[in-house]
């Protein structure tokens, strides 16, 4: 089930709870025979946590599958125990509702009318070729195609996700990435709604699948310039993404190199390639404090270089272009953030040499890198703004006109 699919779900079920007046109520005597269905009961079992010096019992610890039950008990007798109960309280709000049924459908019916069935993306053009995404009418996933240099060109298959996943009740497809010379797409699969993702590899000359399968990742990798090494993100059993791991297509996943691990429980981490496609970078995050490491995106068995060591209230983010980094940081208190730049190779940040300067009024949250033009996201009288950089003449810059006082 995709996004568009959840949001009619929850538009109806929010509707039905709100349109159940006097019309939609059951008769009497139907109420009569709803009051005699018995509502699910969950068995209790007394639990003790210990922690902090106190004790809290919790009868319906047995639904978790702890350490404690999986070497006590048998996990299947305590999954179908969960199972069957969940299927219990489904089927008492089946009971309970089943007078509403076909206004249930007729409220479907009248909100998927409502949505435009044949949709299709702004097309966006990357590496000479168009990339499109379009929904089709009685279709529920979209499909993602291409078109080699103009719009005109023949469309390319790149993912029927309908076809993907038309033989289990859920899936979702995330994270497509062409290779750089764009023969291979790379994508994450999650067929069980857990948001862990199974990687695969396509051949988009012969639309045969390799045999490369990595399992347990966030759904996304980022492709080396030799079309051959991927980098990707594993998660723990708390699904915090946790390590970088390297691997080589041709060869088996179970052999894949671990290049990074973030033992830090309050960091995450996670892997991208710079627009400028010079460098892979490993970034970890906190709430008040990040960390990148490098390495250039032709050398990928090369060895990461820390970008600057973390440090607690010094937040950064990073970008490159030309022969420069270009960072936007809190650092010096600046709460409001600023960019600074430095050379590829003089990282620390005593090496940053300020770009754009603090202001109390306006707030940086973030730099897009384009060929010609550095974009700057921020804020200024609590509105979203835009501003545009020329590079070769960065104080003619201007900002976006939206043409009202209001917008996103």
């Amino acid at each position: 089930m995709n996004k568009r699919v959840l949001t009619v779900t929850a538009l109806i079920c929010t509707t039905i709870f709100i349109c159940c007046t006097e019309n939609n109520k059951p008769s009497q005597v139907t109420m009569k025979n709803l009051e005699n269905i018995a509502p699910p009961q969950a068995k209790k079992e007394s639990y003790t946590h210990s922690k902090h010096g106190e004790d809290r019992i919790d009868n319906y610890y047995w639904m978790k599958l702890s350490d404690e039950q999986k070497a006590a008990k048998n996990p299947d007798k305590q999954t179908s125990d969960v199972v069957e109960y969940l299927e219990a309280e489904n089927k008492f709000t089946s009971d309970m509702t089943s007078h509403l049924d076909d206004f249930k459908e007729k409220l479907y019916d009248e909100i998927v009318g409502r949505i435009k069935q044949t949709d299709m993306s702004v097309p966006y053009f990357r590496n000479g070729y168009f990339y499109l995404t379009r929904f089709e009418e009685g279709m529920e996933y979209p499909i993602y195609t291409r078109k080699k240099q103009t719009l005109e060109a023949n469309e390319e298959m790149l993912l029927d996700v309908n076809e993907l996943a038309k033989d289990f009740e859920f899936y979702t497809a995330r994270g497509l990435a062409v290779s750089p010379d764009n023969k291979l797409l790379s994508y994450g699969e999650d067929t069980l709604s857990r948001r862990i993702y199974t990687i695969k590899f396509k051949n988009l000359e012969s639309g045969e699948m390799l045999d490369d399968i990595i399992e347990n990742t966030t759904g996304s990798l980022v492709w080396a310039n030799d079309n051959k090494t991927v980098f990707y993100t594993r998660k723990d059993e708390s699904l915090r993404a946790y390590k970088i791991f390297k691997h080589v297509l041709g060869t088996d996943s179970e052999q894949d190199v671990e290049v990074y691990h973030e033992k830090d429980e309050t960091f995450s981490a996670y892997v991208y390639k710079t627009k400028s496609k010079k460098y892979i970078v490993i970034g970890s995050y906190a709430t008040v404090s990040n960390e990148y490491r490098y390495v250039s995106a032709d050398s990928p068995n090369d060895d990461f270089k820390v970008f600057q060591p973390r440090e607690r209230d010094l937040e950064h983010s990073i970008s490159h272009y030309g022969d420069h980094w270009y960072v936007v940081t809190n650092k010096d208190k600046a709460r409001n953030f600023k960019v600074m730049k430095c050379s590829e190779d003089n990282t620390g940040k005593y090496n940053w040499k300020e770009f754009i300067g603090h202001r109390d009024d306006i707030f940086i949250t973030g730099l897009e890198i384009f060929k010609n033009y550095l974009v700057v996201n921020l804020r200024k009288d609590g509105m979203t703004r835009v501003k545009v950089l020329p590079w070769n003449n960065t104080d003619a810059g201007y900002y976006v006109n939206f043409e009202e006082e209001s917008y996103m």
